[in-house]
């Protein structure tokens, strides 16, 4: 039997249950939501590692910033509409500029969130925290891969940011698996017709995009774009000189997240075609995940569409 999918925020408590066993010095800051980021069994066998400071992101912000400073690794997490939301000016008075190693984990990303509606479902929030000089930004693509992120964010000297969704998600990597740093990629599947950049939960989508337009005899290669900031650059420039062309995938808005950033990218050292599949100027709304998914274009539908019309626009 196939195993059972498992969200990115369900890394989120394992993450730090194998961490605190490891380095004393890692702790969290909560916003009442421990259930909710599956951090209830860190709290439980470590209540004085844990501080909750209520449903108060600004507070929550300005306390991870004063443990920073007292020399705790902190991890601190929330919803991401309101934890970058409502703490953003905290985020980058008392974290970003003065460079402080705090890792900030956005949980209930994007338009898989659900019923929550709009106003839950976070679809800015790479675009606020890839504008911050040296804020390292990951996406993971699965439960393994969130947990390797998790994890080796303990060593960041930096802040860091980390988006993770509600949904459950299929693997894509087996389970161990680890390589996961700030700056890197992973090609999946290799190509030379198209090449597919994608992060979170469009990487599985991506991959079931790949298959399709093999049957239609067109070569993609996929990336997973875990970095969204460091982008593995060497990565990508050396698909988009094979392929001559690039599709971006993410659940985000178009404006500011990993598009613009690959777009960016390549149109200052090797120009060709770049088609988004992401969501345009239009906030979510009530639905199921899959609902919202197809309703937003974030399908492999889509991805092989925009994939054939970069393909004929190629740089060849």
């Amino acid at each position: 039997m196939p195993a059972p999918e498992r969200s990115t925020r369900d890394a989120y408590g394992q993450a730090l249950i194998e961490l605190a066993a490891a380095d004393p010095s890692v702790v969290a800051v909560d916003g009442d939501v421990g259930s909710a980021t599956r951090a209830a069994r860190f709290s439980a066998l470590h209540p004085r590692r844990v501080f909750n400071v209520g449903m108060a992101e600004q507070d929550m912000i300005l306390t991870a910033a004063g443990l920073a400073l007292g020399g705790k690794n902190v991890y601190v997490s929330s919803y991401a509409s309101f934890l970058v939301g409502r703490g953003y000016e905290q985020i980058r008075s008392a974290v970003a500029i003065p460079a402080l190693p705090v890792k900030i984990v956005g949980s209930h990303c994007g338009v898989t969130v659900g019923e929550d509606g709009a106003s839950h479902q976070m679809l800015e929030d790479l675009a606020l925290m890839r504008a911050f000089p040296d804020m390292t930004v990951l996406v993971p693509a699965d439960y393994v891969s969130a947990l390797g992120l998790l994890k080796n964010a303990v060593s960041s000297r930096g802040p860091v940011y980390i988006r993770l969704g509600r949904a459950p998600v299929p693997d894509v990597y087996a389970d161990g698996d680890e390589g996961f740093v700030p700056g890197g990629g992973r090609v999946l599947r290799e190509g030379t017709e198209v090449t597919v950049c994608c992060c979170g939960i469009m990487v599985s989508e991506a991959l079931r995009a790949a298959e399709v337009l093999a049957r239609q005899n067109i070569s993609a290669e996929v990336i997973d774009c875990y970095s969204v900031s460091p982008l593995p650059a060497q990565i990508i420039l050396d698909s988009v000189h094979r392929t001559g062309c690039c599709v971006t995938a993410e659940e985000h808005f178009a404006r500011g997240g990993l598009g613009e950033a690959v777009a960016s990218l390549v149109s200052g050292a090797y120009p060709v075609p770049v088609k988004p599949v992401a969501v345009f100027d239009k906030f979510g709304q009530s639905g199921s995940p899959a609902e919202l998914q197809e309703y937003y274009g974030l399908t492999a539908s889509q991805i092989v569409s925009s994939a054939v019309q970069a393909w004929t626009m190629r740089r060849r």
